[in-house]
């Protein structure tokens, strides 16, 4: 049988994990999504720069922060499992 182990200091840093997951960074990655969205606006913000953020920089910003609200919701679901085996073998 393979070795089970889940110290306390475990337990804390997994609870860590999944509170700066579903808090902290979902919560900048979806701010930075509406103010790109916001500045990618022309009624918002317009000018050379701007029409180079909405055409060069932003698209590829919005899709990466897409991907990484998945992979995050993704840990998030893992982290969900992993706690669970780790209280049920402490059990």
């Amino acid at each position: 049988m393979p070795r089970i182990l889940a110290t306390d200091e475990a337990k804390s840093k997994v609870a860590e994990l999944k509170g700066l997951v579903t808090g902290q960074l979902e919560g900048l990655i979806v701010q930075m999504d509406g103010c790109g969205q916001f500045l990618s606006e022309p009624n918002n913000w317009d000018g050379p720069k701007a029409i180079q953020f909405r055409s060069d920089l932003w698209p590829s910003t919005h899709t990466a922060l897409q991907t990484a609200k998945t992979k995050l919701d993704e840990l998030q679901t893992a982290i969900d499992t992993i706690l669970g085996d780790i209280m049920a073998a402490g059990s």
